[in-house]
């Protein structure tokens, strides 16, 4: 059967897990959650609710040393300070940037990777051995070599987020590309689908699962490698900020900072688990 047939039929093939409907028949979608809903509180974990607490009570009660620990208020003073004189706000900038570039080519260079390892038997034989290599030594280990062969400039700080990427999106991406259901793949066998057309309408779709699973593990790692990257001879950046407050014993600067590493790991994470399930909402409707 062609392709043409397929139109005639007013058939479409689905992502793997979905249900076909017909033309004349319009697909009943759920309604749009609204976003705060999203965020409810009992989405909000105990743990660091818990670590505020005691961070609180032990410095109201001076049973955590300032010196060695800022009380919360004294942070919140600090980081109200660097905001209004436009150091955090500048540094916080050039650190989304990093971050956000070197997430966007390792996402793009893992799926195009993957793609080429899990739909050809050649490329999973060029491919996969590099990468699983990669993925034992750890990205920070590549840190003197980058600077050797990159210099100590962005390019080097990008590279290195791009390696620490790659991976977990590659590996789980790949293997959801290899545990499609042949089923499917017979289908397109059989619709005469075009290697491109089986790429958009079945691999990537199916690997949907993987990919978001390795897209989770590698926000963090950008995050982790964003902090050590930024403190190897940067001009700016939120490791930077706390590079400069370390030598100057400026412990608040530092805690600000950390903090704002928190909120831009555990914020990131939330997106990503939101776009998750607003992808794969089929998953949902199958488990019900």
């Amino acid at each position: 059967m062609s392709t043409t047939t397929l139109r005639h039929t007013d058939t479409v093939l689905l992502a793997p897990g979905q249900h076909s409907v017909s033309s004349d028949t319009a697909p009943v979608r759920e309604p749009a959650k609204p976003w705060h809903q999203w965020f409810s509180l009992r989405r909000i974990s105990l743990g660091i609710v818990g670590l505020l607490v005691i961070w609180v009570l032990g410095s109201a009660t001076g049973l955590i040393d300032p010196q060695v620990l800022p009380a919360p208020w004294v942070a919140i003073t600090t980081g109200t300070a660097l905001i209004e004189n436009g150091r955090l706000t500048s540094n916080l900038l050039t650190s989304v940037q990093r971050a956000g570039i070197g997430l966007g080519l390792g996402i793009v260079i893992a799926v195009v990777l993957a793609l080429l390892s899990g739909l050809s038997r050649l490329g999973e034989s060029l491919i996969d051995g590099p990468m699983n290599i990669k993925r034992a030594v750890p990205t920070l280990a590549f840190i003197p070599l980058a600077i050797v062969w990159l210099g100590i400039g962005e390019g080097m700080k990008v590279t290195l987020i791009v390696f620490s990427v790659m991976v977990p999106i590659y590996i789980n991406t790949h293997a959801a590309l290899r545990g499609l259901d042949s089923r499917y793949q017979e289908l397109a066998l059989s619709l005469s689908l075009t290697k491109g057309e089986f790429i958009t309408r079945v691999a990537l779709p199916g690997a949907l699962p993987g990919f978001f699973t390795g897209l989770r593990l590698a926000v963090t790692s950008a995050w982790t490698s964003l902090v050590v990257v930024e403190q190897i001879n940067a001009t700016s950046g939120i490791g930077f900020l706390m590079n400069q407050a370390r030598l100057y014993g400026q412990i608040d600067i530092i805690v600000v900072g950390l903090v704002v590493y928190a909120i831009l790991g555990v914020g990131s994470d939330q997106f990503v688990r939101i776009a998750e399930r607003r992808a794969l909402t089929w998953r949902q409707t199958l488990s019900q």
